[in-house]
């Protein structure tokens, strides 16, 4: 029998400030996604980098922001695109995942080159997410609008080397991805099934891996965005449900986390100082949550 799990209310951080809500037509992402509907951003792809600045990708306006230490937000990219994530590579290239373009590296404010668009014959059908490896593997999601009707969402590794590789197309919405701290698992948001999928990092010679269910979710549309800390935790954010759910490497609930306001749970990140401290990112008032996690 599964063990209550505690219930925690996140706390506002900050907001997305009023100047840098887009006020014109919707794009063609957020006329695809939210028909009829207004749209100021869609946050996704939260991360800290080294210098503890946080940044989120807006993806329908081609935007990548950065909020320094002081809370101060700053566009930092902003491209022809629809970037979903973005990360720093330890030589300080920005490699992103993008809706329209494949995988790409931003170059400058407003300059990105196209790194892939898919293997021959396979083109993307509209990249979703991604992360690095312990080993510098880099995973990333290719969902296009695959769902239980059409289960042909995509994971793809590339290897530090270059080399890319189809590992899944089976996957109802292949949506958030992450890693365990010590590499050896990867955890897939399967969101149109509500499932987090798992299976080992160190893939066979040839073929697919053997992926299990890890955890079956109900409510909200499913899981988007992932994230591990160094204790093996695993935290899902719940999208349309308002809440993150934070789970042990054996998948045992630690904290359901409710947000005040705000249902697009979009995506999380564990503080790198903190690994009890969670974002959390509302993509419908484009907000950013903190939660303090109970052991």
């Amino acid at each position: 029998m599964m063990r209550s799990t505690p219930i925690q209310l996140a706390q506002p951080f900050t907001t997305l400030p009023e100047a840098l809500r887009h006020k014109g037509d919707p794009s063609r992402w957020a006329r695809m996604t939210r028909p009829g509907q207004p749209m100021h951003s869609f946050l996704e792809g939260a991360f800290f980098d080294d210098a503890r600045n946080l940044w989120l990708s807006d993806v329908p306006y081609g935007r990548v922001f950065c909020i320094d230490q002081d809370v101060n937000w700053r566009v930092e990219h902003q491209i022809a695109g629809e970037p979903h994530s973005m990360r720093i590579t330890p030589d300080g290239r920005r490699i992103a995942v993008d809706y329209q373009h494949g995988l790409t590296e931003l170059t400058g404010r407003s300059d990105f080159t196209v790194l892939s668009t898919g293997l021959e014959g396979q083109p993307f059908l509209g990249l979703s997410d991604m992360c690095y490896g312990p080993d510098g593997t880099l995973w990333f999601t290719d969902s296009g609008r695959s769902s239980l009707s059409d289960p042909t969402g995509r994971v793809y590794c590339q290897s530090p080397g270059g080399a890319l590789r189809l590992v899944l197309d089976c996957v109802p919405y292949s949506n958030g991805i992450c890693v365990s701290p010590d590499g050896a698992w990867v955890y897939v948001a399967a969101t149109r099934a509500n499932q987090v999928w798992r299976f080992a990092a160190r893939l066979p010679d040839m073929g697919a891996p053997m992926v299990g269910t890890f955890l079956h979710l109900s409510g909200g549309l499913g899981p988007d965005g992932l994230a591990t800390n160094n204790r093996g935790w695993l935290a899902v954010a719940q999208a349309q449900a308002g809440r993150a759910y934070v789970f042990d490497a054996l998948g045992d609930p630690i904290s359901e986390v409710r947000l005040p306001e705000g249902l697009w749970t979009t995506s999380v990140t564990f503080h790198p100082d903190n690994d009890q401290l969670l974002y959390i990112i509302d993509a419908q008032h484009g907000g950013v949550f903190t939660c303090e996690l109970s052991d």
